[in-house]
């Protein structure tokens, strides 16, 4: 597990391990984040960030969910802040609760969302966190997976340019005065890892 969150009555300590060298200070508060990134995009940036839905693949309802008929749901979305996306999330949900199947798939609520309706703080396991060169875009990407009773996300999200953390505003106002240039990354390919099984698998 590459994220160590322990607490006392007098300290609490998060260490992230295996991650690049040059993470900056907030990327790390990103990485960190469990659940509630779209809050923290929020409060970094200043703005409302929307929740843009690219796909969303779900097995069959025909009974409610349980442990014993799981229901899966592949899926992504975009955060998108000033009609640009900071963030592609790649998912897939397990669920086996019917209040979870309510409000997830009926009330539609996003995944950090379905955390605070269900008032859970999620079982957090960072996976995975590396960054890669894509078209003069410095990415920063992370695997990692969330889990209560009922329902469990394991998620890719893939922040498309670094120097947002950086820049902030000016980024924003830089990529929204040229929506031609490269916001995003492509959307229908899913990685390999997201294939829906049966059972209470999430691989």
């Amino acid at each position: 597990m590459l994220a160590d969150d322990s607490y006392s009555t007098t300290s609490t300590n998060v260490e992230l391990a295996c991650i690049p060298d040059d993470t900056t200070g907030l990327e790390r508060i990103m990485l960190a984040a469990q659940g509630d990134l779209q809050r923290l995009m929020s409060s970094y940036f200043g703005r409302p960030i929307f929740i843009e839905l690219i796909y969303a693949h779900c097995s069959s309802r025909l009974t409610p969910a349980s442990p014993e008929n799981p229901i899966t749901q592949s899926r992504q979305v975009h955060l998108v802040c000033a009609s640009c996306t900071v963030c592609i999330a790649t998912s897939t949900v397990t669920i086996t609760s019917p209040q979870c199947e309510r409000l997830f798939l009926d009330e539609k609520f996003p995944i950090g969302q379905t955390f605070r309706r269900l008032n859970r703080t999620p079982k957090f396991s960072l996976l995975n966190v590396e960054t890669k060169a894509i078209n003069g875009k410095r990415e920063l990407r992370r695997t990692y997976k969330l889990e209560t009773e009922g329902f469990v996300a394991e998620i890719l999200e893939v922040f498309p340019d670094r120097d947002m953390f950086v820049r902030g505003e000016a980024w924003l106002m830089e990529r929204g005065a040229n929506l031609d240039t490269t916001c995003t990354i492509a959307t229908d390919k899913k990685p390999e890892w997201l294939s829906v099984r049966k059972g209470n698998v999430v691989h």
